[in-house]
């Protein structure tokens, strides 16, 4: 569709006179088209291409780092067995189920008579922090069990969570002993837990 130059009327396109006012046409004026996309338009979509890429890039990157460092530990990990004694060693550390050695490196002294629980027993070693952890069953009540170790950590924090519940806490800076003794079918259960090694209270030394 073109236009008058002179006074706007509509003509046809290869009008060289105006029908209406009579003016010669030496040029048509074209009626304006689709404003085509503008350059900001296309930056913004490059830049929004550039983020997805580097963002799609990044994450197959930190796939790919995660995964070596996964092969590297897998590779540097040992687990045996010998009977009842299972050794995990790994770069950050080693656990170990042995329930003898368990039971010989809590250093706490074990209620007479008391039975280990097999399947409750763990030596763990990482990153400087030593941590024991055994339990054992006794045909004695909860308040003999608990008087015999409130004998043996007089400074210890007690607590009576119930009847027949009790928790000794008891520590300096560098080790941390948790007793927890349950009463259980007729059966006493003695829960020991040892850490040891710097901070292991939380607390740093002087």
């Amino acid at each position: 569709m073109a236009f008058c130059n002179s006074c706007g009327a509509s003509l046809e396109s290869n009008a060289k006179f105006c029908p209406k006012c009579g003016t010669g046409q030496v040029g048509t004026v074209a009626s304006s088209g689709p404003v085509p996309a503008t350059s900001t338009q296309s930056n913004t979509l490059k830049i929004v291409l550039i983020v997805v890429a580097a963002v799609v890039v990044l994450g197959a990157l930190a796939i790919g780092t995660l995964t070596l460092i996964g092969l590297r530990i897998a590779r540097h990990t040992r687990v045996t067995q010998n009977g009842e004694n299972v050794r995990v060693e790994t770069p950050f550390g080693t656990v170990n189920t042995n329930p003898s050695d368990v039971s010989r490196d809590l250093g706490v002294q074990l209620y007479p008579g008391a039975r280990t629980v097999k399947s409750n027993a763990a030596n763990v070693q990482i990153a400087g922090m030593h941590t024991v952890a055994a339990e054992f069953e006794s045909d004695d009540s909860a308040d003999k069990v608990a008087d015999f170790y409130k004998s043996k950590f007089p400074n210890a924090t007690v607590s009576v969570s119930s009847p027949g519940h009790y928790t000794i806490v008891s520590g300096d800076k560098k080790n941390l002993i948790t007793i927890n003794i349950d009463s259980q079918d007729g059966k006493t259960l003695i829960h020991i837990a040892s850490v040891s090694g710097n901070g292991a209270t939380g607390s740093s030394s002087d």
